[in-house]
Formats: C-alpha cells, sequence, structure tokens
C-alpha cells in the first residue's frame, strides 16, 4: 500500500485533471479545447484544436489518467513520447507517464520521467511539478517506504534514494518554500537515523539558510540534541558539548521563554558535569602511563574551570597520591589542594593517602579507564 503521504498527492494530481476534464466535458471535442481565464475570472475558450494533434492526443492522455484509468494513460503517454520525441509536449507527456506510473503503484519508475523533466526541462512549466512529485516521494522513502523487487514485495532499502532527492531538491530550486520543507525533511531524516554528525550539520545549515523559516525554534532546539547526543562518553571528543553549550545560552538569550519551557538550566548543569568527567577522564589516563605531570595538570584545570562539579571531588580525592611524585617547580605553582580538599570534601590531607595508580581504577566516576590516549579535541 501507498504510504499517505503520495496517496495525497495522486488526489491532488488527479483533481486537476478532473477540473480540466469537466470544464471540456461540454463538447464532444472536449480534449482539444483550450480555455483562459479571462478579466472577470471567468473560463474563455480561446481554440479548439485539431484531434489527431499533438496537444489534443495529450490532452486525452490526461482526461484518462483523471478518470482513473492510469494503465491506459500511460500506453497513451508511451505511444506519445515514441510518435512525437521531439515535442514541445514531451515534458508534459512524461510528467502524465510519471504520475500514471505513480498511480500504479511503482513510483520508482516514475521517478525517472521526473527527474528528465528536471534535467532536461528545467525552463518549462513542468519543472516545479516534477520536482514536487520527487519530494514527496523522497519524503516516503524518508519515512520507511520501501523499494519494489521487480515490481513485486517491497523489501528494497530506500534511504539513500530519500537523502539524494531531498539533497536535489534543495539545490535545483534553492530559497524556495519547496527547498525549506526538503532541508528540515533531510534533516529530521538524519536524526531519525541516529546519524548525528549529519543532523547536526543539516540543521545547521538550515538555520543558516531559512532563518525567517517558522521552523527556526524546531532546528535549533535538534542542533542542541544533536549535539548533545553525539557526546558518546569521557573518553571521547567533547567538542559537541563546547557547541550545544555555545547554542543554549544563545537560545536563553533570543528565547527565553522557549528556554525556560526546554530546562536549559538543567541541561547545562549537566553540560558541565560531562566536560568536568571528561577532564578528569584524561588525567586518569596521563596517572595510567605514570605520568604524574601532566594529570597534575589536568587536574588543575579541572579544579579551575568546575570547582562545584562532581568530577573535581573526585579529583581531590586521588590529589593526595600524585603530590609526592611532582616536582617542587610544579607545586610552586599548583592549587591549594589541601585547603580546597578539606573545604569541599571535609577530609583532612593526612586521612587517604594513594600510592599505588592502580586503586585509582575504583575511584574513577564513569567505570574503567581507558584502554587510549585522550582525543584531539580534550579540552
Amino acid at each position: 500500500m501507498l504510504p499517505v503521504s503520495i496517496l495525497r498527492m495522486m488526489r491532488g494530481i488527479l483533481s486537476t485533471l478532473l477540473a480540466i476534464v469537466c470544464l471540456e466535458a461540454h463538447s464532444a471535442h472536449a480534449q482539444s479545447e483550450q480555455y483562459v481565464l479571462d478579466q472577470l475570472d471567468r473560463w474563455e475558450k480561446t481554440a479548439q484544436a485539431d484531434p489527431a494533434s499533438e496537444e489534443a492526443q495529450l490532452l486525452n492522455a490526461r482526461r484518462t489518467l483523471a478518470l482513473g484509468e492510469a494503465a491506459r494513460a500511460k500506453n497513451l503517454a508511451n505511444a506519445f513520447i515514441e510518435r512525437y520525441p521531439l515535442s514541445r509536449w514531451r515534458a508534459d507527456a512524461l510528467l502524465v507517464r510519471g504520475d500514471a506510473e505513480v498511480a500504479l503503484g511503482d513510483e520508482y519508475k516514475g521517478l525517472f520521467d521526473f527527474e528528465e523533466i528536471c534535467r532536461r526541462y528545467s525552463a518549462t512549466e513542468t519543472f516545479i511539478p516534477a520536482l514536487e512529485r520527487e519530494f514527496e516521494i523522497a519524503k516516503a522513502y524518508a519515512h520507511g517506504l520501501k523499494k519494489r523487487f521487480f515490481g513485486t514485495i517491497r523489501f528494497l532499502s530506500s534511504h539513500d534514494d530519500a537523502e539524494e532527492l531531498l539533497i536535489r531538491v534543495q539545490a535545483r530550486l534553492p530559497g524556495s518554500q519547496l527547498a525549506e520543507q526538503a532541508g528540515m525533511e533531510l534533516a529530521d531524516f538524519y536524526f531519525r537515523e541516529r546519524d548525528l554528525q549529519l543532523a547536526a550539520e543539516a540543521y545547521k545549515l538550515f538555520l543558516e539558510n531559512y532563518p525567517r523559516s517558522p521552523q527556526i525554534p524546531k532546528a535549533r532546539l535538534r542542533l542542541i540534541f544533536a549535539y548533545l547526543s553525539g557526546f558518546k562518553g569521557p573518553q571521547y571528543d567533547a567538542s559537541g558539548l563546547l557547541e550545544a553549550r555555545g547554542r543554549l545560552r544563545t537560545l536563553q538569550a533570543i528565547e527565553p521563554s522557549l528556554a525556560d519551557q526546554v530546562g536549559v538550566d538543567g541541561i547545562l548543569i549537566r553540560i558541565e558535569e560531562s566536560e568536568a568527567a571528561k577532564i578528569l577522564s584524561t588525567a586518569n589516563w596521563y596517572l595510567e602511563i605514570e605520568d604524574p605531570i601532566s594529570a597534575e595538570l589536568f587536574i588543575r584545570r579541572l579544579v579551575m574551570r568546575h570547582p562545584t562539579s562532581l568530577a573535581t571531588l573526585e579529583a581531590l580525592r586521588i590529589i593526595p597520591g600524585i603530590i609526592p611524585s611532582l616536582p617542587s617547580s610544579i607545586l610552586a605553582s599548583a592549587p591549594d589542594y589541601k585547603s580546597l580538599r578539606e573545604k569541599l570534601l571535609g577530609i583532612p590531607w593526612e586521612a587517604m593517602e594513594v600510592k599505588d595508580p592502580s586503586q585509582l581504577r575504583e575511584m574513577e566516576i564513569d567505570g574503567a579507564l581507558p584502554t587510549t590516549p585522550p582525543s584531539k579535541g580534550t579540552p
């Protein structure tokens, strides 16, 4: 069964074609008559073409499709295209044949006709309708419609086709409402597929290309969520957290009510804790490879940037075991860890001495120590 979006598209096509049929039904040669709107918005017949002419044959194919005879309309369009390969109405015939294919349930075949119109007849009136057809099919594919296998069972993945078509729609009609819809649909597609890096890029481009779109608030929130969801843990790159924090603060400044609705303050606290855990993870990795100087530098950074975080409390628990391994030149510029430990933890400096680095594994707030060096995105 075809998805609702394609069925709606076909109903719109058939309604338009039926309107043409109704306007021409009062004459025995209705399919060959031409009408235009006069100054009073009334239909006025301007000409009556020869029933054997190219235009009359094409109108007959349209009329057949409007009456629900998709197979016959396809045959009429095929005959027209073969008989008049250089006709000025070729693009219209391709559109009729493509619509007939969609009506017959083979939208993938219809795409070949729509694509030929978009590539070869972009200056004709059929260009935008063909592009709209492609968008509807792309949207159906993006929401899970499978392609047919040899015209029978639907089980072939159509994700690549959806992505390609949505990109083409934006490239072929930039700045239009259709391109705007395609841009949001593409970003949502990446987001549903959990391809968060591409989703973030797509939402970012949407914000840049369509700053007046009514979907801007949605794009802002989705971009933030994509950045946050892309953070895999303290052992991985934290650049997404930095981007998310900047976007959240911007949201607080320009849309404070929306920021309150989504709980930006709480999200910022979670981001701070994640950043702190990232720094502590890096410090523990340096301890694992027996580099206490680098470990202390990261703990120093942690204490200065995130003094109230849980990771800072954990760092103050392990710092007594690191201090004896540091040279006096490093200790001279180090924070007063003793006072901080007693103030924040309420534990005397002599209460715990960690001399075996292997003990630190038990105190890592996010589990085992990383087995790989810190990423280039380490803050």
